[in-house]
């Protein structure tokens, strides 16, 4: 009795605290190939195992996200624990996510670790075709559940067109866009559904807070930064801006970070490009990298901590100042229309995400495309673990590039 009543009186969203962690440890552990890929393995694991969030508000999330400053793929997850168990859970979700990238990074900034030779190589190698199969799955997956129709099936091509003539973050935002505007005209007829959408409930009070903490630290940082003066501080601002003006994700940081860190001298070309060789096997977010150059820049191991936060906070405040508007808009039938056309671009995105840079950079021999097809057939007909195609991958495609 006096166990069962004390089952009674924890709350739903903090007995599941440490299940998000638990889960999301594990993806930070196995999310290997960047941030679509993450998308791809937190869509398996949260969205078709687990089942926390329908097809639809994850396509929902992803829109979202795409459209959002800041790390996508740290966004959602974000916001996957928030609905999972509250704000502990999203702070318990993207801490896991974030953690081991972060202390690997840091790791490969005080020389506990590289990655040169073959077999390195080669294993680098193997971690680009897990992606592509686990991209591949995602996008067949999201494909047959948010284009069901010929309607909705143009929209996603379209968007796929639209990146081919306008690549780059710019394109994916143009893209979206365009979705939206074909969702209010071809999908008009799309009949509510409570159950579908992203049930996420977050009070109209903290995202105004929220949206006015990221534009005054925004403003404030280089500000304090100059007065305080100090590493940290310097640290913060700069990592702070490259996370609150970057559309696209980790890979586009890079050149504001790059603009910050080696024309002032924080640090020298070759160290910056070592980082992000070593980013690119690595599992986890890509702007985990601020694990790595936030040490080198500021001379000391404890640079980490001002850089992480730094690089991540804005992606976060924004996420949590829009949701409160998103969550409402989205029960309004034009808002339905438009949320349905913009689902059905993603499809075409991650589609296109799927060729480029994803099939153009990681295949290179016939070998390859058998490698990605029984990948393929393992995943979603054997049901494999994500970690196991990882490893498998990895060790054959190292071992392959091994010298003799």
């Amino acid at each position: 009795m006096g166990v069962s009543g004390a089952r009674e009186t924890i709350p739903p969203d903090a007995s599941r605290v440490g299940e998000v962690f638990l889960a999301f440890l594990k993806l930070g552990l196995t999310s290997f190939g960047g941030p679509i890929a993450h998308l791809g393995y937190f869509r398996d694991e949260l969205v078709l195992r687990r089942k926390w969030v329908s097809e639809e508000a994850y396509a929902e999330l992803v829109a979202l996200c795409q459209f959002l400053p800041g790390p996508a793929s740290s966004q959602t997850g974000f916001v996957l624990g928030l609905l999972r168990a509250g704000p502990l859970g999203a702070l318990a979700a993207w801490t896991a996510f974030t953690l081991p990238s972060a202390l690997l990074m840091l790791a490969v900034a005080s020389g506990a670790s590289s990655l040169q030779g073959a077999v390195a190589a080669g294993a680098i190698h193997g971690l680009k075709l897990v992606a592509i199969v686990i991209v591949a799955q995602a996008v067949w997956g999201m494909a047959r559940s948010l284009t069901p129709n010929l309607r909705r099936a143009v929209i996603a091509i379209a968007a796929a067109l639209v990146l081919v003539l306008s690549g780059g973050a710019i394109g994916q935002v143009a893209a979206i866009i365009i979705g939206g505007l074909a969702g209010l005209v071809l999908c008009r007829d799309l009949a509510a559904s409570p159950g579908d959408g992203l049930p996420v409930r977050v009070p109209r009070r903290v995202g105004v807070t929220s949206m006015i903490l990221f534009a005054v630290m925004l403003l404030a940082l280089p500000v304090v930064s100059a007065a305080l003066g100090g590493p940290g501080w310097n640290m913060f601002d700069i990592f702070y801006r490259a996370g609150a003006l970057v559309f696209g994700g980790g890979h586009v940081v890079l050149p504001l970070l790059r603009a910050d860190l080696v024309p002032t001298g924080l640090m020298t070309d070759d160290q910056f490009l070592a980082g992000y060789g070593a980013a690119q096997a690595l599992p986890g977010p890509l702007f985990a990298i601020a694990g790595y150059l936030g040490p080198i820049a500021a001379g000391s191991a404890w640079g980490a901590l001002p850089a992480l936060l730094g690089v991540f906070l804005p992606g976060l405040l924004i996420v949590i100042g829009v949701l409160p508007f998103w969550s409402r808009l989205r029960l309004n039938p034009v808002a339905r229309s438009i949320v349905a056309g913009v689902n059905a671009s993603v499809v075409g995105i991650l589609a296109m995400a799927l060729y480029d840079p994803l099939w153009t950079t990681g295949i290179r021999s016939l070998a390859d495309v058998a490698a990605v097809g029984v990948g393929l057939v393992a995943m979603m007909r054997w049901h494999i673990p994500p970690i196991a195609l990882v490893v498998t991958m990895v060790v054959f495609s190292g071992a392959a590039a091994a010298p003799l």
